[in-house]
């Protein structure tokens, strides 16, 4: 008798709902068969048998909630009445056996980090028959922030994904299996793989098959049937991504044809299609819902970069000589910033239902454009930091995220942004919200420009500052502040030595 317990759901996610049962008390099961769907606040989580047999018991019924490691229900031995016997036999594991065979090891979905709970195969870097080493890479996975690499558990060979490429992955799922031990010559595993990829990936007709939650909750929001929707999940059934692609398809063309509007639109001959990635989708869904959720406006003011300048020219060999690293502006903002958020707590502050979270410490994020997209990696503890701390931090940060190597944790809990739109010429720009944040600080390009001093007229190295506030919890008032703070701090840089 074999226990059937509630997995890992994610690091922040300690408890779900019993969805729906796909399989009744008494039903026969085929190993890796879908048990259970488990419903959390973030995913739908697909429970598998771990071995062929008969569901003997049903401890958890339907819209209970269980924690990780509850019971689920019982799973007995085999009673010889499993219908997939005979296709779970082809020879991937038989053929690597004469190169030296051993046990089968699963590959596990690595933690994805905190407040991460789901992820998509991206790119299966090995195949069916592939010889691996330990800790190598074999397939990619997106999630909402990065792309993560998941290791080969063992030495051996790839025996067979259990997923397909754009299925949607939790952390601790198994979506490989590897025989441990297997030598490289395994050609003949391969075409047995081959023939399963396409069952796997195959688009799913409309008709009857299970149906996630999280499917079945988008589906009955939008108001359209679940049938309808093209799966692109294992066994063709449709997943959160395909729902949620499905329903946000414009009005008036799934208005015009139910189903058949569905589909992508024709491409011209000069056309290309392309997928857009995970993290684009994310950035997309990010950015709008800060537009629907906060109340967004954006106060500007221009700051005279003298001073800045001035003393960038002064000290840059010996700032390079000492510190290894360039004398640029960010050290500077941040250093401002900071300043100003001191004054304006309500800017580095978060809503939280009907709260207010005030955060005294300043994790300051760094917008940075890389060819997937823009990406937000935050330095830490910035009050803490010389300006030469900050500038080797912000080099560290960029090169990783050039270099596609940015981790979750790069990117978690910042308290502000900062976007610098200058280095590409924007002159002007309203910067917009990294939620939960309550303010973004936009830098533009260094302009020169004329200007009154004393009654005189001078030609002024002059930048446009732009804040971006959430005015829910930042009044105009602390947003003009803030920025003027910010202003004197740059045009009088002895500020931030002083701390005045």
């Amino acid at each position: 008798m074999t226990d059937i317990i509630v997995p890992t759901l994610g690091e922040s996610v300690t408890e779900a709902t019993v969805g729906k049962w796909m399989k009744a008390a008494g039903d026969s099961v085929a190993k890796d068969e879908v048990l259970v769907e488990l419903e959390t606040d973030k995913v739908a989580v697909e429970v598998s048998a771990t071995e062929a047999g008969t569901l003997s018991e049903i401890v958890a019924e339907e819209g209970d909630t269980v924690e990780i490691g509850a019971l689920l229900g019982k799973l007995g031995g085999s009673n010889g009445a499993v219908a997939e016997t005979p296709a779970a036999a082809p020879a991937p594991a038989p053929a690597a056996a004469p190169s030296g065979g051993g046990a089968s090891v699963d590959v596990l979905v690595p933690s994805m980090g905190e407040s991460v709970a789901e992820g998509t195969i991206g790119t299966f870097v090995k195949q069916v028959g592939d010889a691996v080493s330990k800790d190598e890479t074999i397939a990619e996975i997106e999630t909402d922030k990065v792309a993560l690499e998941v290791p080969a558990s063992a030495d051996g060979v790839i025996a067979e994904w259990l997923v397909a490429e754009g299925d949607g992955v939790t952390p601790g799922s198994v979506i490989a299996r590897i025989t441990a031990g297997a030598g490289a010559d395994v050609s003949t595993a391969a075409p047995a793989a081959s023939a399963k990829a396409p069952a796997q990936s195959a688009p799913a007709a409309t008709g009857d098959r299970p149906v996630a939650p999280s499917v079945r909750r988008i589906s009955a929001e939008a108001g359209v049937d679940p049938a309808n929707i093209p799966g692109t999940g294992r066994d063709g059934r449709a997943t959160k991504a395909d729902a949620m692609a499905y329903v946000n398809i414009p009005p008036k063309t799934a208005a015009a044809v139910p189903v058949a509007a569905k589909a992508p639109r024709d491409i011209g001959p000069r056309e290309e299609r392309v997928r857009m990635t995970r993290l684009r989708q994310t950035i997309a869904r990010r950015l709008k819902e800060a537009q629907d959720t906060a109340a967004m406006l954006t106060t500007f003011n221009d700051v005279d970069m003298t001073e800045v300048m001035s003393l960038r020219k002064q000290y840059k060999e010996a700032f390079l000589e000492k510190h290894g690293v360039k004398l640029g502006f960010m050290g500077f903002f941040t250093k401002a910033v900071v300043s100003a958020l001191k004054e304006i707590p309500a800017v580095n502050a978060e809503i939280d239902g009907t709260d207010i979270i005030y955060k005294n410490f300043y994790d300051v994020g760094m917008a940075v454009g890389t060819e997937k997209g823009l990406v937000v990696p935050v330095i830490r503890d910035c009050d803490e930091l010389s300006i030469a701390g900050i500038e080797r931090e912000l080099g560290n940060l960029a090169k990783k995220a050039r270099d596609g190597s940015l981790t979750i944790g790069d990117m978690q809990g910042g308290t502000f942004t900062i976007t610098n739109g200058g280095v590409y010429g924007s002159l002007m720009s309203t910067p917009i919200l990294n939620p939960p944040q309550s303010g973004v600080l936009g830098m533009h390009r260094i302009e020169q420009r004329p200007v009154a001093i004393n009654g005189e007229v001078k030609i002024r190295p002059m930048m446009y500052l732009a804040l971006s506030y959430d005015h829910r919890i930042v009044d105009g008032k602390e947003a003009v502040t803030f920025l003027v703070r910010v202003k004197e701090a740059l045009e009088d840089p002895e500020r931030l030595l002083l701390d005045v």
